[in-house]
């Protein structure tokens, strides 16, 4: 993984190629193995290598191990200063003429590191063929219906509108990630004269037409320092990219996109409203997704989900929700701090913000990063709480077979007597849906991977009666998986191995691989790989 140190090292320093550095090359191992620079501030970490605190700090922040050139995989979690090599290397700098040695640029760094990741992804997102198998195993289980609300423009009294021509989401077919639109998102349900407005909208912005005129006059109302001209502004836009994709692309701008950072920390309800509604509509379009997300709107959407207007909280659930679909946005979104306010928010009065919530959880526990950050939150404990209420229970089964992916979710799970409890679920045969059945399922499944303490959890609960139930008279999904835990349960070891008295929880490529975001959902559903995220 090292590489040619002194290729890289002049690859991120290249105003250096002139200095008595390059006729002197440094000792290798003065150099770090994942920046390939010399190490202006060297650290040791848990594993016991060597890096330089930079590099250390953006795997850590991402979630990343690479794998260094001897096969080991360093942990991050700890770092100590190595002033012996420091002293060292300043020393060696001394001798060779070398100047200003100063640490490599933090976004150069985290550029490299997420190249060394999508290098090092194994092709599918999985690890091995006992990934493979897992998560095979857990990713066909039956369509899931979801209905969705319409919306109204502006305030709305405290009741939801429901349109007559509201749409069933069907979530199935081929594997894939929650591909469904935002709950939040707008069904027209206007008066006719409104409808003749909208078209003209549509006809004036068709998908051909030049639209800088009229980007120039919604910024013009936008940009203006009068709250009425702002939310006339917002509602035009809101109107206007409801209709056509070309046009979302369109208005996708800088310009555009900085009017709302301003807007949607507007005090006036109407105002912050439309300005997060109109921001989902743009972010329903998948070139549209990185450029939000990097333009500094994703603060502000958590900041309205924690403490914005009821109907904009929604909105904001939505549109991280989108976001979240996006590969590249899911790191992002966990770092900048999304994950407890859309915890919280699995607990709000509205159905729509709690639904779109979960859906975009779920897609953020798509990597390893987050699921951790989940865990120590205390997730595990909250999540499993809310399903033995019954509340949201697909969706929150379906985080937990994500979290049950890595080892830190499978152990929390296990010490919060997760397999008595999905167990207890299917042993009532009266769950809402044969979909929560087969979750429930899927779960456990991802819990018996490489874990003895499972095996003694799953019989103390009465698993092995319950499972052998569902191989009779379950559906052929949930057979199949029930099947395989059982066979689990009666061999020595998972896969072929034996498991280890000593690791209870099994060290394996599957925590290392996690899941795939686009071809196998570890919770359990089929996606629509064409289904459409709606406007509103």
């Amino acid at each position: 993984m090292g590489g040619n140190g002194k290729s890289r090292w002049k690859f991120l320093f290249p105003h250096r190629r002139n200095s008595r550095l390059q006729s002197n090359d440094p000792p290798k191992e003065f150099l770090c193995p994942v920046s390939g620079s010399l190490m202006a501030d060297p650290v040791v970490v848990s594993t016991g290598q060597t890096f330089d605190r930079v590099s250390a700090q953006v795997c850590r922040n991402l979630g990343f191990s690479p794998v260094l050139d001897d096969g080991s995989k360093p942990d991050f979690t700890t770092v100590i200063p190595n002033l012996a090599m420091k002293k060292t290397i300043l020393h060696w700098c001394e001798k060779s003429g070398a100047r200003n040695l100063q640490p490599p640029n933090y976004t150069s760094v985290e550029s490299l590191v997420s190249a060394l990741m999508e290098k090092e992804k194994p092709q599918g997102g999985i690890g091995d063929s006992s990934d493979r198998d897992l998560l095979e195993g857990v990713s066909d289980l039956p369509a899931v219906d979801f209905s969705h609300a319409a919306t109204e423009y502006g305030h709305r009294p405290e009741r939801f509108y429901t349109s007559s021509s509201e749409e069933s989401v069907v979530v199935g077919g081929s594997p894939g990630p929650f591909t469904t639109r935002p709950a939040c998102y707008y069904s027209f349900s206007s008066s006719s004269s409104e409808t003749v407005e909208n078209e003209a909208l549509v006809q004036t912005l068709g998908p051909n037409s030049s639209i800088s005129e009229d980007e120039k006059n919604i910024l013009t109302k936008l940009e203006s320092s009068d709250v009425f001209q702002q939310e006339e502004g917002v509602v035009s836009l809101r109107k206007i990219t409801k209709a056509d994709e070309n046009i979302r692309v369109s208005l996708c701008t800088p310009r555009i996109l900085s009017s709302l950072h301003r807007l949607i920390k507007s005090r006036y309800p109407k105002v912050q409203i439309n300005a997060v509604a109109s921001l989902v509509n743009l972010s329903l379009e998948k070139p549209n997704k990185l450029k939000i997300a990097r333009s500094g709107l994703v603060p502000d959407l958590i900041d309205v989900l924690k403490g914005g207007h009821s109907e904009a909280q929604e909105h904001a659930a939505g549109a991280l929700f989108s976001l979240a679909l996006e590969d590249d946005n899911r790191m992002t979104i966990g770092v900048l701090g999304a994950l407890p306010p859309l915890l919280y928010a699995l607990r709000s009065e509205s159905e729509r913000t709690r639904d779109d919530s979960a859906l975009c959880l779920y897609n953020l526990t798509m990597i390893q990063s987050n699921r951790v950050k989940l865990v120590k939150l205390g997730a595990v404990t909250t999540l499993l709480s809310m399903v033995k209420s019954r509340n949201s229970t697909n969706r929150l089964l379906l985080i937990l077979c994500n979290m049950a992916v890595c080892q830190e979710g499978r152990s929390a799970m296990l010490d919060a007597n997760a397999v008595e409890l999905l167990v207890g679920m299917l042993r009532e045969k009266e769950l809402n849906s044969e979909s929560t059945r087969e979750n429930c399922v899927a779960a456990l499944y991802a819990l018996s991977y490489g874990s003895m303490r499972f095996k003694g959890l799953a019989k103390e609960a009465g698993a092995m009666e319950v499972l052998r139930e569902i191989v009779e008279s379950g559906s052929e999904r949930a057979r199949e998986k029930a099947k395989k835990i059982l066979e689990r349960m009666r061999t020595r070891g998972t896969y072929g191995e034996d498991d280890d008295d000593d690791d209870p929880d099994g060290e394996s490529s599957f925590e290392r691989g996690g899941l795939s975001s686009t071809r196998y959902p570890i919770g359990g559903a089929r996606f629509p790989s064409s289904a459409n995220t709606m406007p509103f």
